[in-house]
């Protein structure tokens, strides 16, 4: 479908466009409110600045479409598909993009606030700069992401995968990272405080300097973790494995573990402050 073919129809009422093939479309600035492009082929699209509002594009073909600085606010996108895709400064705010490709997108400084990502793939995406407060990224792929600088308060993380992701300058207020992938990450300085990282799992990375006061690494597992001159004041150790770590110069005052804490060979947890609790105390 041509260009003016397309805006004619919609100029005069047309909304459902299901299924359209409508690749490598020209529509720059396109004002397209309740549109529905439900399975749509918009593959190459060029919709910069186009005005989406209350639109439906869910399994909509989207592969390397520019949109940026578009208007996509509680846009419908589950299960979309915009890999290698150009959203630089959209407004995804609430937007459902449960289940979509987002592999190697370009996001830096999208408006994702509200977003649902749960079970998105966001693998070497590029959200520097990007604003995920509390954005719904359960079960998300964020593998060699690029989130420096973004905003991940009170953002839920639950199980997802962060393994390689660069994080330098994320801010991470409140967020969940309860059983999430941690591996080979640079969080040297970080400040984890009062973050919730029950049950996450990190290997090989390094967290030199960061403060993780008050936060919650019940179960976690640490090994090979660089943990020197970290802050675990008023931590939950509580079962957390954390042996060939290195602890050097790591605060624990006030820290608790458990009987089933596991630190490094020859490490006394007790004479660097830390207290001892009862398992069932440490589950309630």
């Amino acid at each position: 479908m041509q260009d003016h073919e397309f805006l004619q129809q919609y100029l005069l009422g047309e909304r459902n466009f299901n299924g359209a093939n409508l690749a490598r479309i020209n529509l720059i600035g396109a004002a397209l409110a309740e549109i529905s492009l439900v399975a749509a082929t918009l593959t190459e699209a060029n919709l910069p600045f186009a005005y989406l509002a209350s639109a439906t594009l869910s399994r909509a073909n989207l592969t390397q479409a520019n949109l940026s600085q578009a208007f996509l606010r509680c846009v419908d996108l589950r299960f979309v598909k915009l890999g290698t895709g150009n959203l630089t400064a959209a407004d995804l705010t609430k937007a459902d993009l449960r289940g979509a490709f987002l592999a190697k997108a370009t996001l830096r400084g999208g408006q994702l606030s509200g977003a649902n990502l749960a079970g998105a793939n966001l693998r070497q995406a590029d959200l520097e700069g990007s604003n995920l407060c509390a954005a719904d990224l359960r079960d998300s792929n964020l593998r060699s992401t690029n989130l420096a600088k973004a905003n991940l308060s009170w953002a839920n993380l639950t199980h997802a995968r962060l393994n390689d992701t660069l994080l330098q300058g994320t801010v991470f207020n409140g967020t969940q990272f309860c059983e999430a992938y941690l591996d080979g990450l640079d969080l040297s300085g970080a400040d984890l405080s009062s973050v919730d990282l029950s049950q996450a799992r990190f290997r090989n990375s390094n967290l030199r300097q960061a403060n993780l006061e008050g936060a919650n690494l019940r179960n976690a597992e640490l090994r090979l973790t660089i943990l020197a001159q970290v802050n675990l004041r008023a931590t939950n150790l509580s079962g957390a494995d954390l042996r060939s770590t290195n602890l050097d110069e790591a605060i624990l005052e006030r820290a608790l573990y458990t009987e089933t804490t596991l630190f490094p060979e020859g490490f006394d947890p007790a004479a660097h402050g830390a207290y001892l609790i009862d398992d069932e105390v440490a589950v309630a």
